[in-house]
């Protein structure tokens, strides 16, 4: 099956939005909502309405599978709660006044940056994942 970018985004009002990132398919899916939880619901429900509106007209639908992604100013913003600017600092190497950018949207991180982040967060999760207790 077919994989196609959703790509989660946090608006200015604090509210997130998903949407499709296929220019070729010839239906779109978006969902709104307060948490990512209840934008990625919205989401899913559209797709499976859009799938019953498609089978109720006889036409043909792509079936996909989504892969969810984090722009990166909302990935920041939604994890908040857990990494403070500080603690960010620490596990990718760049520094918080750039960090504080990227989460303000003053300033967009480039393609390698945005990997440096996405590798560092990675790495970290890793290494979280190994921890055990006695």
């Amino acid at each position: 099956m077919r994989q196609v970018k959703a790509v989660i985004e946090r608006a200015s009002d604090g509210t997130f939005s998903i949407y499709m990132d296929a220019e070729d398919i010839t239906y779109l899916v978006t969902g709104t909502g307060k948490t990512v939880e209840e934008a990625r619901k919205m989401f899913e429900a559209g797709y499976e309405d859009m799938k019953k509106y498609y089978a109720a007209e006889g036409k043909a639908f792509e079936e996909v599978e989504f892969l969810f992604q984090y722009d990166v100013a909302s990935f920041l913003q939604y994890y908040a709660y857990a990494f403070s600017l500080a603690g960010l600092e620490k596990i990718t190497g760049i520094n918080q006044k750039q960090l504080g950018h990227y989460i303000s949207g003053y300033r967009n991180p480039s393609p390698k940056t945005k990997q440096k982040i996405e590798e560092s967060i990675r790495k970290f999760s890793e290494e979280l994942s190994a921890v055990t207790f006695a």
